[in-house]
């Protein structure tokens, strides 16, 4: 009984421990599935000794919340779910379910189970006043100021039967697009990146600033109710007709069973098409449809008696990794890929998987010849969940490469960051990129020189590198599909008349790092020629104000690359001619904004963060909500709700363009 007693109490430290890094870091260690294994040994022993601790996770839901946000206690708990992973034990929770009612009329519903992060949205005569996170089932975060930015969350309820008060229970979640899009992002920016739509989900829903939750595409699904007031919905069958009646998302082909077999088969559906869903599902959930009997089926401490998950197992196989090379993409970021001996993983052959930053190799201790378990999960990328066995070579350290495996340029990174970055100008998988921006309107402005004739350019291999673009003929364009003869003879002016630009607009031009509109004009202010610049030391751009950390080191180390040397002395030699009208200009803007109140809204050609910068900087302040105090609404793309208040109150609605000029 002792040794049972021990392993009780290790499980339950060790699962404690996991919960936290779930529930409150968003940070796990381990899979959702090795979780579910250790909790069902600790409920195992638990059974079989009598012995459950104080502190067991079995007796509470998910963990408590953070001091970051207010407490929202919930009126009716908020319990999880009692998983299972056999048809077996479908069968079981039907008979058991049908022993206690003492009938075997029993109906039920089926629904994806979404894999996101729950909330309760309370309404109150139809307004929404409160969003609350699961927290311990009992207590949550109030995140009511996050959840409103959420589109799919209606604000409130129109129509007839609107009740004096509903708690509806759901689930928000991300895409699967969405989130490879906010990790590409994330990548770019040096972020470390989410392991999955759930973190992604659960990261931007419990941000402190709302508008970072408002610049992730989050989603919000329906799948239950709390506390009720003021109408009567006997069943969650009736429950979804009204949710749909009144504009809420529900869950994906919600399926009402007469009977558990119908629910069964509607599981082994789900996961046939499981993989081609837009977003993550980890099972199905099997609930007892008529409210009237949930309510005599009642709860056990943390599960209710009346509903079960069916959980999923991942696509996963074990195989050897062969070797580990420096992949990189278009954004010149160089990531690790191993490259595995070839396995089936849910029907699809892999053989690489990116190992995401050098760091996750030494954090795992993945070395070429171990064995490793790999994970694919719908259309993801497979990854190295954990090293299974290690090989001969587990001695080995993989070095990080010091240059680009592509063009030879100088591989670098940020301070402080994980990700390695080639910074060569005519790296050959960022090239597309680069003529795109190149020619854009605020660098070279070549006209007719769009996306769609960069990437004609590059995949006909008339522009290989950028300097290719000055050597651009009359009768190469000619013979492109669909590109008639003036197109071609008004893009060649187009092309000798970008070679006169002016420095600011060239070093715009060349697509540096963290170096936009503002910064080029800053440094043209103060280096007179571009051949000031080659091989220009950090610690002189940091004398620079307003001028950041991480911008001089970009600038510095662009500059220090042959390659990039070479390339811009060779568009000199076919004709760039440099001019510098901002060199000696005042470069130092602080007080011209002095005074000034700032709200941003919409996505910029910069980041928000260089944006509010560049304000503060100049004396100006920036907050996150308009008001009658607010002098200018800085407005991107796609700009949210805070364009319609700044004109209902006769704010100053500026453009990117014009902000500039302000500044």
């Amino acid at each position: 009984m002792d040794d049972i007693s021990a392993e009780i109490d290790r499980l339950v430290t060790e699962l404690n421990r996991h919960s936290y890094l779930y529930h409150v870091l968003d940070a796990p260690e381990i899979s959702d599935e090795a979780y579910d294994v250790l909790f069902r040994r600790l409920r195992e022993l638990e059974k079989t000794s009598g012995y459950v601790p104080h502190a067991s996770p079995s007796l509470r839901v998910g963990a408590a919340p953070l001091d970051k946000f207010d407490k929202a206690a919930h009126s009716v708990p908020m319990l999880s779910l009692e998983d299972t992973f056999s048809f077996g034990e479908v069968d079981e929770f039907d008979r058991r379910v049908k022993k206690l009612l003492q009938t075997d009329d029993v109906a039920y519903t089926a629904e994806p189970k979404y894999d996101g992060l729950a909330v309760a949205l309370t309404y109150e005569q139809g307004r929404l006043i409160r969003a609350a996170t699961r927290g311990d089932g009992t207590t949550g975060e109030d995140v009511t100021q996050n959840a409103i930015t959420i589109k799919t969350i209606p604000l409130s309820i129109t129509g007839t039967d609107i009740p004096d008060l509903i708690e509806i229970r759901g689930e928000i979640y991300m895409q699967k697009a969405d989130f490879d899009e906010l990790n590409r992002r994330r990548e770019i920016d040096s972020q470390p990146l989410f392991a999955n739509p759930r973190n992604a989900a659960a990261g931007s829903v419990r941000q402190l600033d709302p508008a970072v939750t408002a610049e992730r595409k989050l989603n919000f699904t329906c799948y239950g109710i709390g506390k009720l007031e003021g109408l009567t919905l006997s069943s969650q069958t009736a429950l979804i007709a009204w949710l749909k009646r009144h504009l809420f998302p529900t869950p994906w082909r919600f399926k009402s069973a007469k009977a558990i077999g119908e629910a069964i088969e509607y599981i082994k559906y789900m996961e046939t098409v499981r993989d081609g869903l837009p977003f993550n599902i980890d099972g199905v959930v099997v609930k007892v449809d008529d409210f009237g009997l949930r309510g005599r089926l009642g709860e056990k401490t943390r599960v209710p008696r009346w509903a079960i998950a069916y959980k999923y197992q991942a696509h996963r196989a074990i195989t050897r990794i062969e070797a580990i090379v420096p992949s990189i993409g278009r954004t010149g970021v160089i990531t690790p890929v191993a490259i595995l001996a070839p396995v089936s993983v849910g029907g699809v052959t892999v053989s690489r998987s990116t190992l995401h930053n050098w760091d996750e190799i030494q954090r795992k201790g993945i070395r070429p010849g171990d064995s490793v378990l790999i994970e694919r999960a719908g259309d993801v990328i497979p990854r190295v969940v954990e090293v299974v066995e290690h090989g001969t070579a587990s001695d080995i350290q993989v070095a990080e490469p010091v240059v680009c495996p592509e063009c030879g340029s100088r591989a670098v990174r940020e301070e402080g960051g994980a990700v390695l970055r080639c910074i060569g100008l005519n790296c050959p998988p960022q090239l597309q990129g680069r003529i795109i921006h190149f020619a854009s309107r605020a660098a070279l402005n070549i006209d007719g020189l769009g996306e769609k004739v960069a990437v004609q350019l590059f995949e006909c291999g008339l522009v290989k590198n950028i300097t290719d673009i000055f050597m651009l003929k009359r009768e190469d364009l000619e013979k492109l599909p669909r590109f008639a003869a003036k197109s071609a003879v008004n893009l060649i002016k187009a092309i000798e008349a970008s070679k006169a630009a002016t420095l600011a607009r060239f070093l715009y031009a060349l697509g540096i790092r963290h170096t936009g509109e503002f910064v080029s004009k800053l440094i043209a202010a103060h280096f007179e020629t571009i051949e000031a610049l080659y091989g220009v030391d950090i610690e002189a751009l940091r004398l620079i104000k307003q001028l950041g950390g991480k911008t001089s080191a970009a600038l510095s180390e662009f500059f220090a690359d042959d390659g990039n040397i070479r390339a811009i002395e060779t568009l000199k030699t076919l004709g760039l001619a440099l001019s510098n009208p901002d060199y000696g200009a005042d470069s130092d803007n602080k007080g011209k904004l002095s005074g000034l109140a700032f709200v941003i809204t919409g996505t910029l050609p910069i980041s928000r963060k260089e944006a509010e910068g560049q304000i503060r900087g100049a004396g100006g302040t920036v907050s996150s909500s308009v008001s009658k105090q607010t002098d200018y609404l800085l407005a991107g793309e796609s700009p949210g709700s805070k364009l319609e208040k700044a004109r209902a109150l006769g704010v100053k609605i500026l453009s990117y363009d014009e902000y500039l000029s302000l500044l």
